[in-house]
């Protein structure tokens, strides 16, 4: 295939090897997302960083942080997310327009550029700013590589894949907890390298992301959208052929995204955002309601405070009544313990179905919030007490 750079590893595996790769190039955008998210819980309990960015100063007695402005701590942390929102709404449009792969460079190469200007961030403007601009290309490479690894993979292994994805994002967080937690007794936790290096240490996988991500096949359906089929049935081929003989998989599929993008095509006045929130002229397809679904539950997952754990854990030990010294590696166990209560959707949501998957995994999160509720007013009760 002339098309396809001599270089591009298409050309050299196949089947599950070729699957097997393109998902670890996904993992490392995934892993970061979720370094990222956890990264700001040791960096709020950094001494130098809290009385730079002038939110907190510590306790001559405990240690601990007594934040002062607690509007511009949660500024600082929430800006990243309204970067995120931004860019993924950017990062959708460009995908389509111009590819996965030149949208996952984009968004690599814009989130290495906020994560420097992080790390060397002098006050809390600054440092804002940088929060804005890194959350954006961690927005656009949400958008895209979820979608280029689930356009690549086969509908039989589809679900583990992606459950094996979001594994490595919980991993992310888990990595962050206990490099902060390490960093944390550098030269007595009262040195910039402690809040400095764990921003820094993002940029890694973000370079090896933008790097690696130009020798990997597009996305067959992408290709097929935009007129490239030749394309589009080779890399299906060897996404599902073992090149021994002819199973029909490739060519089934490739005339089932042929359809799908006739049918688009001729509905191409409803594709936007606007009309795909409403379901504006979808008919029978049903965008709007299959849309508002996958929004509200992204939304109620966020409403169980999940993100608020991830970033405030430290501060929801402090409460608990743990001691400084103690509530980081407690955090970071939390986190271990998050990562692999992860591994259950990959044995489950191919074999028992996602929305069983989810039914029991919303039944065990309101237990866990019940017992983690009372027992935080129990222990707030004794210290008052």
């Amino acid at each position: 295939m002339e098309n396809i750079h001599r270089l591009n590893v298409v050309h050299r595996l196949r089947k599950r090897k070729l699957l097997i790769a393109i998902n670890c190039v996904a993992a490392l955008s995934i892993f970061f997302f979720g370094y990222d998210q956890g990264m700001m819980a040791g960096v709020n309990n950094a001494k130098d960083y809290y009385e730079l960015m002038g939110f907190a100063h510590q306790d001559p007695i405990t240690k601990d942080p007594i934040i002062t402005n607690s509007i511009l701590q949660g500024g600082i942390v929430s800006v990243y997310y309204l970067g995120t929102l931004i860019g993924a709404l950017f990062g959708g449009w460009f995908g389509d327009k111009y590819g996965r792969i030149k949208s996952i460079a984009l968004g690599a190469g814009w989130a290495v550029f906020g994560a420097t200007l992080q790390c060397a961030s002098q006050n809390h403007s600054w440092m804002i700013c940088a929060r804005l601009i890194n959350g954006f290309g961690t927005g656009i490479l949400n958008a895209i590589v979820p979608v280029w690894a689930t356009e690549t993979a086969e509908h039989t292994s589809r679900g583990q894949f992606v459950a094996i994805e979001f594994t490595l994002n919980i991993f992310g967080v888990a990595v962050a907890y206990w490099i902060e937690y390490g960093c944390s007794f550098y030269k007595g936790g009262d040195s910039k390298f402690v809040w400095r290096f764990p921003i820094a240490f993002q940029i890694f996988p973000l370079l090896c992301l933008f790097g690696m991500v130009w020798l990997f096949p597009e996305s067959p359906r992408w290709l097929c959208k935009v007129g490239r089929e030749e394309e589009s049935k080779y890399i299906l081929e060897r996404l599902r052929e073992d090149g021994v003989e002819s199973t029909g998989k490739a060519e089934a599929e490739f005339q089932d995204i042929r359809n799908i993008v006739a049918l688009e095509r001729k509905n191409a006045k409803s594709q936007n955002y606007l009309y795909m929130l409403f379901g504006y002229q979808s008919g029978k397809l049903h965008t709007g309601r299959r849309v508002q679904l996958v929004i509200w539950l992204q939304i109620m997952q966020e409403w169980i405070g999940i993100a608020g754990v991830t970033i405030y854990s430290p501060t929801i030990f402090g409460i608990a009544g743990l001691k400084h010294q103690t509530v980081g590696w407690v955090a970071g166990l939390n986190q271990i313990t998050y990562t692999l209560s992860t591994l259950v959707c990959v044995f489950t949501l191919d074999r028992i179905g996602r929305r069983w998957t989810l039914y029991w995994g919303s039944i065990v999160q309101g237990i866990c919030l019940f017992l983690a509720g009372g027992l935080s007013r129990v222990s707030i009760d004794a210290k008052d007490a």
